[in-house]
């Protein structure tokens, strides 16, 4: 198994809460969510039962209709799966719940008879088609497992030095040097092509082959629409997470859903934007009216972005429709030869490495008196009781009139300037050019 840094989310949950709430891990499919899990219940307890509710026998799914007796329901729970229970050492999984809502249900009794542990794991796509008829359980806290960040990728390159050297320089405000930023930026752009998905992070670690890892994404990706399809079977679902790095590419100031279905109703699009959210493949920045730390409150719900949650699947989504030996992304990438037009290939980078470190996506945008186009801040993140802009570049390209205008409109509100890019950290009066790497120490 790799490591992932919810191992020790999921740890302290154990230490501090000692059975008295269940642990929902929540997150995409594939992530990892039942392999971290599994890992954890034979590390941290004497035995563990997994019971797995996209293949878990009826015999099992009918203990969960009758939960009145537990002294009956633990025995036959031992005798149908072969594993024997400690009390306040044994860990019980529910993996994939949302499979099987009864067994949600039946947390609020089982955390308060408090022999055994309970953790569950599910995607929100399904899980909230499945609780309409259910009483979802009070005694159950939530955690959300995102892909693999840069620093769990370079833990699989056998790399546990880079992350904490980079937080010194940041700290000092000292560049990395030529060789070293070289060297991080090649590996910074093969974890963009291959992304932070365990089955494409093994594959290439097994093959040594962009193609295998590519084929791996695109399997990823079928598997996402075809939940897509379970949810709307017209289709549209998968036709807006489809359009996704188009929208991105215009470069325009939202996401507009009528390019796409041009005939749906407003309200129905948002909830459609809502399920494909909710799936947790897709990262939603929200235009705010009002920059400021209580942002959040500001926030237009019509008026966003899309990007998707691992930058490794958006590559291959942009060419999914052709062959791998035609999508020349893989190659230009990892020369560094990208061309400017698919920069937000690094804005979709970064707002996965923000959306990891616990940031919520918001951006701004205004007018220009000069120009036809609005000047627009790619990021707002909340750093007390003021903001930092962020703003992306595909680039070694220093310019920064969206930032300078954004920051003299708001200079109140604002805490540190940013702009990600693809040169070494240095500083240009008050604003930090930080390459992308770096991004996860904001």
């Amino acid at each position: 198994m790799f490591q992932r840094k919810i191992y020790e989310k999921i740890k302290k949950w154990k230490t501090e809460q000692d059975g008295r709430t269940a642990l929902l891990v929540e997150g995409q499919r594939r992530v990892g969510k039942s392999t971290v899990v599994e890992e954890f219940g034979k590390q941290e307890y004497e035995s563990y039962i997994l019971l797995d509710f996209s293949t878990c026998s009826q015999e099992i799914r009918d203990l969960f209709r009758d939960t009145s007796d537990l002294d009956y329901f633990f025995l036959q729970l031992q005798l149908l799966t072969g594993v024997h229970l400690v009390e306040r050492s044994s860990l019980i999984i529910f993996d994939e719940v949302q499979l099987f809502p009864l067994a949600r249900q039946a947390i609020k009794s089982l955390v308060k008879d408090h022999r055994y542990d309970y953790i569950e794991t599910g995607s929100l796509i399904s899980i909230r088609k499945n609780v309409k008829d259910i009483l979802i359980p009070s005694e159950e806290q939530r955690v959300l497992m995102h892909p693999m960040d840069f620093e769990e990728f370079l833990w699989t390159l056998g790399d546990q030095a880079t992350i904490p050297s980079l937080k010194i320089l940041l700290q000092k405000q000292r560049p990395a040097g030529d060789g070293a930023h070289r060297r991080l930026m090649r590996l910074l752009r093969l974890y963009m092509l291959i992304g932070g998905m365990p089955q494409a992070v093994a594959a290439y670690l097994e093959s040594n082959d962009l193609e295998t890892v590519d084929q791996v994404k695109r399997d990823i990706l079928r598997l996402y629409e075809d939940d897509f399809y379970k949810i709307d079977a017209t289709g549209r679902l998968s036709q807006l997470f489809d359009a996704i790095p188009a929208q991105l590419n215009k470069n325009s100031s939202r996401y507009v859903v009528s390019n796409i279905l041009p005939h749906m109703r407003p309200g129905n699009s948002l909830n459609l934007i809502a399920e494909l959210i909710d799936s947790r493949a897709v990262l939603a920045a929200y235009h705010t009216s009002l920059p400021s730390a209580e942002m959040a409150s500001y926030k237009d719900l019509t008026r966003f972005k899309l990007f998707l949650s691992d930058t490794g699947l958006f590559t291959t989504l942009m060419f999914k429709n052709k062959n791998f030996t035609e999508n020349e992304l893989y190659r230009k990438l990892l020369s560094d030869k990208l061309s400017a037009n698919l920069g937000y290939l690094y804005e979709n980078m970064a707002a996965q490495m923000l959306t990891a470190n616990g940031y919520g996506l918001y951006y701004h945008t205004f007018p220009n008196p000069s120009r036809t186009a609005n000047y627009e801040v790619d990021f707002l993140i909340a750093q007390g009781n003021k903001i930092c802009p962020v703003e992306v570049k595909s680039s070694g390209y220093k310019s920064h009139a969206s930032l300078d205008a954004f920051c003299q409109k708001y200079s109140a509100q604002i805490a540190k300037k940013y702009l990600i890019y693809t040169k070494d950290l240095q500083k240009d009066h008050d604003v930090f050019l930080l390459p992308m790497y770096m991004t996860p120490l904001l």
